[in-house]
């Protein structure tokens, strides 16, 4: 890829006219689109291998179950985990989250035990830990953020110190999905290790904008979503730690989790199949091959780099020459900030002009952005946010901007 217009022509997507007017899609923190090659293998699979994985004998039931190992084997290559059976393919990072939240609760945690979560969390990562907690009597701990919307280390620190080993789990985002801030997670990882506390990261954003290498950043748990990284929807990525996962017990029983079925006994599969009971989505997991490529190739062109840095500045300035306009989510250091900015605008409801964009072709999130609690640590029920992704231009910015003051006119 040579430049952000070549990268643009792999996602046929883009080309879409909304009422008349050329798609701006800026909503990509929500759902990324689908590159050619994804939507390509999607259809082959669906016409040549159409057989259920790790169970037939007949050849398409094979070739499905080699493209499905081929996507455990592009995602075990991209997060640098140490194999294969680190990667348990899942329905998106929610259920990833839920899997451990379930499983880990129930064979390490005791009533009185605590866990602990960011203030800035998806709800995906609070209300899994708050059904857990609530089946086996722990109770769950929140971990503020700043008026910048930063994690502070140090109180981090604080509170480990504090509970005296009662804290058995940490849980946070790599990067916020409304303050698009990527948070300092190998600090966090280092001095919740040195509690003996293990670390689940919710990389929903964070696969997208960083490079994940599990084994550097020493995580315990890593969990993303197929949709945000070019895959398609109903399929994610729960990787775990051998020790951990060798010990927690199955999350679902059914087919293709089992070793051998008795009535007075079952015993179960090897990682990682011990946690995919039933059909997997083996389409959606042998997409994963085509959607990392895709990503790795959009990483490592600097030109496209540098455009999203330059679209992250861009609107950085401009944005807060709107009257009224506040963005959430500043970081001191602006190297720190992805291209995803959430914001108020007074006397405009984030709805109103969310549909207004939409009528001019533009296509952002409003709502709470299923992070209730951070926007109300911010006084706030509704935010509007644009999220950005490498295929982006700044044309397409200029463009966002220009709408967005003429709604703004509009509902004032």
């Amino acid at each position: 890829m040579q430049d952000y217009m070549d990268a643009r022509r792999f996602f046929p997507a883009l080309d879409r006219q909304i009422y008349g007017k050329p798609l701006v899609y800026f909503d990509n923190a929500a759902t990324a689109q689908r590159p050619q090659a994804v939507l390509d293998l999607q259809q082959r699979l669906c016409v040549e291998a159409d057989g259920n994985v790790h169970r037939a004998v007949h050849k398409l039931g094979a070739e499905a179950t080699d493209f499905y190992e081929a996507g455990r084997e592009a995602v075990r290559s991209y997060l640098n985990a140490p194999g294969r059976e680190n990667v348990i393919f899942t329905s998106g990072t929610t259920a990833s989250i839920n899997l451990v939240a379930t499983c880990f609760c129930q064979r390490y945690v005791a009533p009185g035990d605590r866990i602990l979560v960011s203030e800035a969390e998806h709800h995906s990562n609070i209300v899994s830990w708050q059904l857990a907690c609530e089946r086996c009597g722990a109770s769950l701990e929140v971990l503020p953020v700043d008026e910048a919307g930063e994690i502070s280390v140090e109180v981090l620190q604080q509170r480990l110190e504090k509970a005296a080993g009662r804290i058995k789990l940490l849980a946070v985002a790599h990067i916020s999905n409304v303050l698009g801030i990527v948070n300092p997670v190998r600090e966090i990882i280092e001095t919740a290790h040195r509690y003996e506390v293990p670390v689940l990261l919710d990389g929903a954003q964070g696969i997208v904008h960083e490079k994940v290498d599990v084994q550097a950043l020493d995580c315990d748990f890593y969990a993303f979503s197929g949709h945000k990284i070019y895959a398609p929807t109903g399929i994610g990525v729960l990787y775990g730690k051998t020790r951990w996962l060798a010990e927690m017990p199955p999350y679902m029983g059914g087919g293709e989790m089992i070793e051998t079925v008795r009535f007075e006994k079952t015993t179960f599969a090897p990682l990682p199949l011990k946690f995919e009971a039933g059909t997997p989505n083996f389409v959606a997991g042998a997409c994963f091959a085509p959607a990392l490529e895709t990503a790795r190739q959009l990483a490592e062109d600097p030109q496209l780099q540098d455009n999203q840095c330059a679209m992250r500045d861009f609107l950085l300035e401009e944005l807060p020459r709107i009257p009224g306009l506040r963005i959430y989510g500043l970081p001191r250091d602006r190297q720190r900030k992805i291209p995803l900015f959430s914001f108020t605008l007074d006397g405009a409801f984030p709805a109103d002009l969310a549909q207004i964009l939409d009528k001019m072709g533009i296509a952002v999130r409003s709502g709470h952005m299923c992070a209730e609690p951070l926007l109300r640590r911010f006084g706030q029920t509704s935010m509007l946010r644009a999220s950005l992704a490498p295929y982006n231009t700044l044309a397409e910015c200029e463009t966002f901007l220009a709408a967005l003051r003429r709604a703004a006119a509009m509902l004032r």
